[in-house]
């Protein structure tokens, strides 16, 4: 049995103590299975935990999910430490490095008047560091949401000056694309309508980028109100020893109302 007074202090020192330990024949069966690839899912569902509890504002929440993502980091970083590739020492090299490389309006003679002409001396380094061909929406993960996927890479385009100039402008080209979708609706191809409605989305993301909304954010509340509102309605009509599954259109209307009334 390990002996807990023989684990520094430090936080981090132990933490990094701790998943070694784990990781040794005097260990955990279950840590000592884990490979990369295993706690792939452990990974994005730890940082989507941490998402949700920013989301919350929830900071003893938030304390804790940014803990249960940092031991992912120092297990993977340990795990490749056991192979020889890297340590946890190497990773946060690299991204000291990486900050002071592409700051350098902070640590060089380089000037940067706003966010803007940072984001674009930014992407213009990205490519230079990768070969100077490279385009510049490498590196925007395929596993990500596509909503989220959608926003950066509206963002990438952006800011090299592909972008609207006004709101407005994505307002008229939201309702263009709606009409296109109408008239594919008409003719009843589910193949041009998967394609108009993907239109419809992208253009309603690059709406929320211009109104500086986060989409993601934006449709998780309105998930949230939706849920809340719909359970509101399943309360108020069990009081009345009803189901929903059994009241007209007009009535569940009536019930979304009162629950909108309840919860704005």
């Amino acid at each position: 049995m390990a002996h807990l007074d023989n684990l520094p202090q430090e936080p981090l020192a132990r933490l990094r103590a701790i998943v070694s330990l784990l990781r040794s024949p005097q260990g955990c069966p279950w840590d000592r299975e884990q490979t990369h690839d295993s706690l792939r899912s452990g990974l994005l569902e730890e940082a989507c935990e941490v998402i949700d509890a920013i989301t919350k504002k929830d900071d003893e929440n938030f304390t804790e999910e940014l803990g249960d993502l940092l031991l992912q980091i120092v297990f993977h970083a340990d795990l490749a430490a056991e192979r020889g590739a890297f340590t946890l020492e190497d990773v946060a090299h690299c991204i000291c490095e990486k900050l002071i490389r592409r700051h350098p309006h902070v640590f060089g003679e380089d000037q940067a008047a706003d966010t803007k002409a940072v984001l674009r001396k930014w992407e213009q380094m990205k490519r230079e560091e990768k070969g100077g061909d490279v385009s510049i929406m490498e590196g925007i993960p395929r596993a990500l949401p596509a909503l989220v996927r959608a926003a950066n890479i509206q963002k990438k385009a952006a800011r090299l000056g592909f972008d609207w100039s006004t709101s407005a402008e994505v307002v008229d080209k939201f309702h263009e694309e709606m009409a296109e979708l109408s008239a594919e609706i008409k003719a009843n191809d589910r193949q041009k309508m998967e394609h108009e409605m993907g239109d419809i989305l992208f253009t309603a993301v690059n709406l929320a980028r211009k109104l500086r909304v986060e989409p993601e954010l934006a449709l998780e509340r309105a998930n949230q109100r939706f849920m809340a509102r719909f359970q509101h309605m399943e309360q108020a009509t069990r009081q009345q020893n009803r189901q929903l599954e059994d009241l007209s259109l007009a009535e569940l209307d009536n019930f979304w109302e009162q629950a909108k009334a309840s919860l704005p």
